[in-house]
């Protein structure tokens, strides 16, 4: 990158029908990029990419402020209410190819509701998407966002109360992806608010801790 003093951090965001991926896509972005809707089928037919603005002074690096951009790939629900399951696999990998094929794909995030308990095959169908697009390495990319925290938080329930009570699924998922996962609020966000920084600081953590989540993404999921 030309420009040492910017980073770009490269998301796809991947889920089952109704799971929030949208929502948490403008989340991220500051923005409304990402048709969202209560549906009793999928909405998102096709990907797309949103950027956000820019954040500066995120950090410090090398004594130098640097300023932030993130770039979120909206993907298809998967399984598809109205799509097959080949058609949002080949959909989504030549988005990742076209979109991310230079810099790569530095974190799938895969969208949970939280107040959705996670078991049966459905909910492992966009853990297997994942694992086909980018390979055996696929843990080192993968992070776990629960959407509609404030539910939980709303019944008093804390993270680690709901940890404790979650299924031994969720918890081997969690154990493979090295413990990467954040809850995310549902509230009118700005990239400039502090809910807003703690995530971009966790994700930007996550993609530090291994080195092959800047790899490109031709030599991870083709």
């Amino acid at each position: 990158m030309a420009d040492t003093n910017k980073m770009i951090i490269n998301l796809a965001v991947f889920g089952r029908t109704q799971s929030g991926k949208s929502s948490a896509g403008n989340i991220l972005l500051g923005s409304t990029d990402f048709y969202s809707s209560l549906s009793p089928g999928s909405i998102t037919k096709e990907c797309s990419l949103g950027r956000s603005c820019y954040l500066h002074s995120f950090m410090r690096r090398g004594g130098q402020e640097i300023t932030l951009q993130i770039q979120v790939l909206d993907t298809p629900g998967y399984p598809h209410s109205k799509l097959s399951m080949e058609h949002v696999k080949q959909e989504v990998k030549k988005a990742l190819v076209h979109h991310f094929g230079q810099e790569g794909l530095h974190l799938a995030l895969l969208v949970q509701r939280a107040d959705v308990p996670f078991f049966g095959q459905e909910a492992f169908n966009p853990v297997q998407l994942i694992q086909e697009l980018l390979g055996d390495s696929w843990k080192n990319y993968t992070a776990v966002l629960f959407t509609h925290a404030e539910k939980i938080e709303g019944a008093g329930i804390s993270e680690d109360e709901y940890l404790h009570e979650a299924s031994d699924t969720l918890l081997t998922l969690l154990n493979s992806v090295q413990q990467r996962f954040f809850f995310q609020i549902l509230l009118e966000l700005t990239p400039t608010n502090h809910h807003c920084q703690d995530l971009f600081k966790n994700i930007h953590n996550f993609t530090v801790q291994e080195t092959s989540c800047s790899t490109q993404f031709q030599s991870a999921g083709t």
